[in-house]
């Protein structure tokens, strides 16, 4: 991982904002602006602070008066979430981004560093998916308005970055996973969802675990502790609105990744394909050479060791009411 020591001055002094700092990306996040030794970290809970709401950003401003904001707060969620909910997910995060960031600009905030998706990427994006190919065609249906959503940041950051000289950033990850990750089924990605699933299945004595799809997409994922630290290379040393992938540059097909999580967490039965479910978007892997080229990211995490972390922290945290009887 990066050497940090020189890193520290530029957040010595500076009052940070990290909306979503009290989720799964978040405390990472933290834990490595601590490292750092930023001294004054203003985390908005979700309790206190709706961030939909402008009112409630203004406020958030007057209270923390950010030199920076790491705005990583979304409403989200795997495929089911995202049918279930899209009219949900596209007004929520929509004005959580557009608020937050005119609001930013208008109390004279230093820096905006703003997180998009990989769902923004059109549906058919050869792969591996570079910056340029954003604007050529329509996202995936099932989470195309979360996607778009998130992607008018972008257009807003070059808009107030060319209007009115304002520095914001926005980067693209791929899928994050790691300890601490949301293991509801009701909404999780599929990593958590399938060690959940696995784990449960074991403990049961149960002979089978039913994956959505026919396992033939191709997914990339990143270990979350990898997309903090490309999140504060990019607040560090990055000043520009062209979008900037995160990823791992590793492509899997969720059939081997299945068969990897049920190796990892010794579940022995069958994996059955429920292909009345949808497989989301067929490909998903980035290129990655431009983080590395304007902020010296690459993701320093192998992809089976961060598997088996997460399953041992999931053993470890897993709710009382899913463990072996």
């Amino acid at each position: 991982m990066a050497d940090t020591g020189g890193q520290g001055a530029f957040w010595n002094g500076r009052r940070v904002c990290v909306t979503g700092g009290a989720g799964f990306l978040g405390s990472y996040v933290l834990e490595k602006l601590a490292a750092r030794g930023a001294s004054e970290v203003f985390v908005p809970k979700i309790e206190d602070y709706d961030l939909v709401q402008p009112e409630v950003i203004r406020r958030m401003l007057r209270e923390s008066r950010p030199d920076v904001i790491l705005h990583l707060a979304a409403h989200v969620g795997g495929i089911g979430a995202n049918r279930a909910h899209p009219a949900e997910f596209f007004y929520d995060n929509l004005m959580m981004g557009v608020q937050l960031l005119h609001q930013a600009w208008e109390t004279g905030v230093e820096k905006l560093v703003a997180l998009g998706t990989v769902c923004a990427y059109p549906k058919f994006t050869p792969v591996p998916f570079r910056e340029d190919n954003l604007w050529d065609g329509y996202p995936e249906e099932t989470n195309a308005p979360y996607g778009l959503a998130k992607k008018m940041l972008l257009v807003q950051s070059q808009a107030y970055r060319q209007q009115y000289g304002f520095n914001s950033v926005f980067l693209i990850p791929v899928n994050l996973y790691g300890p601490r990750d949301n293991f509801n089924l009701e909404t999780s990605h599929v990593i958590p969802a399938l060690i959940r699933k696995c784990i449960e299945a074991q403990g049961r004595g149960e002979a089978e675990v039913v994956v959505w799809g026919d396992g033939s997409p191709t997914r990339e994922f990143l270990y979350a502790d990898d997309a903090a630290e490309g999140i504060l290379l990019a607040a560090e040393r990055y000043n520009d609105s062209q979008p900037v992938n995160l990823g791992s540059g590793r492509e899997i097909r969720i059939k081997d990744l299945a068969e990897l999580i049920a190796r990892l967490t010794g579940f022995q039965g069958r994996l059955v394909w429920d292909t009345t479910k949808p497989n989301g978007q067929p490909r998903r892997a980035l290129e990655t050479s431009r983080a590395e080229a304007l902020f010296g990211f690459r993701a320093q995490t192998d992809f089976e060791e961060g598997l088996r972390k997460t399953v041992e922290w999931y053993r470890a945290n897993q709710p009382a009411g899913s463990r072996a009887a």
